[in-house]
């Protein structure tokens, strides 16, 4: 076992679901150490995001580690850059598709830096200096997923009334680069239902799309694998477009 997260409304709330939590641990002759417990914060770090109740925030320790990052002269260095940045790829519009010159590289077998990947850095740096503050989910609210697709690639935006709780995004090979945006939009669709599924499934929610022709995707009929595909992903789920 590792960390142990209890939250509550009221600290009433929050004495009786730690005699819970203790109570269980006791059962299963689970020991803890004293010394690292915290108890009725407001604010907190865990799992290196800063809980509060305004939200979840990057960690200022890490980012600033993320901002003094210097250029990589090696896989193995741009490899731990992108495994820092990474884990806080849910607070960055478009991670996978800025990241792509960087992520290409890790491909090849020799290691050349080049303009394009010295770009997609610099705008990481900047997108991990100016990190926003993302909602907590709220389960018993319907969500808002909002898909977008480019020439690149897709993302989504994972939202309750206008709170951000998360961004996703995937930078997309050659071949799905020639695909319509109808069809990357589909793409998007497919991608955040799996990625989001443990959210979308406890309830209705919204997809909002730029593409007219989705908006009526139950009424029309499925010709290409596509659209069974999609159809298939959302089965059993409640939304609307």
């Amino acid at each position: 076992m590792d960390d142990i997260l209890v939250y509550s409304l009221t600290l009433q709330a929050h004495v009786e679901h730690l005699k819970i939590v203790f109570d269980i641990l006791r059962q299963h002759k689970l020991y803890t150490k004293l010394s690292k417990f915290t108890f009725a914060q407001h604010t907190l770090e865990y799992l290196g995001h800063i809980i509060s109740e305004k939200g979840v925030a990057t960690d200022p320790a890490k980012t600033t580690a993320m901002l003094k990052w210097p250029t990589p002269s090696t896989a193995t260095e741009l490899r731990g850059f992108l495994g820092l940045t990474g884990y806080y790829r849910k607070f960055v519009k478009n991670y996978g598709i800025i990241a792509k010159p960087l992520t290409s590289l890790l491909q090849n077998k020799h290691f050349t830096w080049f303009d394009v990947a010295q770009v997609a850095f610099d705008q990481l740096k900047r997108a991990m200096a100016s990190t926003p503050v993302l909602a907590l989910p709220n389960f018993n609210e319907p969500f808002e997923i909002e898909t977008d697709a480019c020439d690149t690639g897709v993302g989504a935006v994972l939202s309750q009334k206008g709170h951000l709780i998360a961004f996703y995004s995937k930078a997309l090979g050659v071949a799905n680069q020639k695909l319509s945006i109808y069809e990357k939009e589909f793409i998007a669709i497919l991608m955040v239902v799996e990625k989001w599924r443990c959210y979308l499934q406890r309830g209705p929610f919204l997809i909002k799309t730029d593409h007219k022709s989705l908006c009526h995707l139950q009424d029309q009929s499925l010709s290409t694998e596509l659209q069974k595909k999609a159809m298939a992903k959302l089965a059993g789920l409640q939304f609307k477009f």
